[in-house]
């Protein structure tokens, strides 16, 4: 009996179990390694805001999505679409359901059920699971180094292709360091760095207001930078903004402040408002009354958006200057905050160092997927859906090139 092709997947988190369920269907023997005591960490850590799993806009706004990087993602994000998604979580005996936004969840609003459905459907395929291992890269001959538990002896396994998938740099507590770049540097693999993705930001608040607004909410709130604008949620903190309005400009924003030192956003407190209409309401505003008084009598706005006004400089004394300042107030942005706090990671792999089948270039039988890939994409199911969707693809391409090897040691017909 022809023996099955073995293939390695490093990393235990939605694109290495994309890949390691592709594989395992196709017949290959399929173990899968992951550095953390159990698999999907950062996927249950997204489950904690109801696992926003993907987005229901139409798929051509989806791949727009992606920037810079949507032409290379398009073929994946073609052959795994929001309906395969939503099929695939059914047959896992999980019902998605889209919410008013347009993202799309599980109606039990969690990840663990998913998960386990998932675990329990690989192990069925007959895949390994390997917690708390370790892969330290490769010996002489070319295989794999890989290690146990700390303290445990450094072996080397064979294998007839490998799929990386271990993440970007954000979340470390969760497996995701971005140790691996080095091995892969070492192999004259082109890397870009690390930078930090869906973002907050750094502001130079005055002691006072940090000090009383932090962790208050802005909403409803718009957010404006090189003619876009979000509306969203925006975050006050001690040392700047959050939220996902900053998120979904946070990109645009970060290369700003690499190229000038700092970078400034529009904040609209009244999105929901015209500047006319503000205008007049404030000009029926007793002028007497306090600036405090005038604005929340006259547009109902929250101390927290009052006190974000004063720290914008000297205010406006006419109606219609007050409202265009509320309606464009300045906040400068000094930097993005550090990896450890990002959502997500640009940097990574280079497109040019992987075929259109996720193969490194270098290294012949190694694939790539996930966050290990320089691309980007803001919150709102979009993160989640690509690492399904790559993890899928570079397994398809492992697929391929397994069986242009092996000729008739392949186990099934593609």
């Amino acid at each position: 009996m022809t023996e099955p092709f073995r293939v390695t997947v490093v990393g235990g988190g939605p694109a290495g179990l994309a890949a390691a369920e592709v594989l395992s269907a196709a017949g290959c023997a399929v173990q899968v390694l992951d550095t953390m005591p159990s698999f999907g960490r950062k996927f249950l850590m997204a489950g904690r805001g109801g696992l926003n799993i993907t987005h229901s806009e139409p798929h051509e706004a989806l791949e727009s999505r992606y920037g810079a990087a949507a032409p290379r993602l398009q073929a994946a994000l073609s052959e795994w679409t929001t309906q395969d998604i939503r099929h695939w979580m059914d047959g896992l005996g999980q019902e998605s359901f889209v919410g008013s936004s347009g993202r799309v969840f599980p109606v039990v609003m969690k990840a663990s059920p998913l998960l386990r459905a998932w675990l329990a459907r690989l192990r069925e395929q007959g895949v390994t699971l390997r917690p708390r291992t370790h892969w330290l890269g490769w010996d002489a001959q070319g295989a794999l180094l890989v290690a146990g538990p700390e303290g445990a002896a450094v072996s080397s396994e064979k294998t007839d292709a490998l799929v990386l998938a271990m993440g970007g740099a954000s979340w470390p507590r969760l497996g995701s360091t971005g140790g691996w770049a080095a091995l892969l540097a070492e192999r004259g693999v082109e890397l870009a760095p690390f930078q930090p993705a869906n973002c907050g930001f750094a502001v130079a608040w005055s002691p006072l207001f940090a000090e009383r607004f932090a962790g208050v909410p802005l909403k409803p709130v718009a957010l404006s930078f090189e003619g876009r604008s979000v509306r969203g949620e925006v975050v006050l903190t001690a040392g700047g903004l959050e939220g996902g309005a900053v998120y979904a400009l946070s990109a645009a924003l970060r290369e700003r402040v690499a190229a000038q030192g700092h970078a400034t956003v529009l904040c609209d407190l009244r999105p929901d408002m015209s500047l006319a209409d503000m205008a007049a309401k404030l000009a029926r505003v007793r002028a007497r009354e306090s600036l405090s008084n005038r604005l929340r009598k006259g547009l109902n706005l929250s101390a927290a958006s009052i006190g974000l006004l004063r720290e914008s400089g000297a205010v406006p004394a006419t109606p219609m200057g007050l409202a265009e300042r509320i309606k464009a107030l300045p906040v400068r942005l000094e930097a993005p905050q550090p990896l450890t706090r990002a959502i997500s990671s640009a940097g990574g792999v280079r497109w040019a160092a992987c075929t259109e089948q996720y193969m490194l270039r270098a290294l012949p039988g190694v694939f790539v997927a996930g966050e290990m890939l320089d691309w980007e994409a803001p919150t709102g199911g979009y993160l989640l859906h690509a690492c399904l969707a790559t993890g899928r693809a570079a397994a398809h391409g492992a697929l391929d090139w397994l069986r242009k090897q092996g000729g008739e040691r392949y186990p099934v017909s593609l």
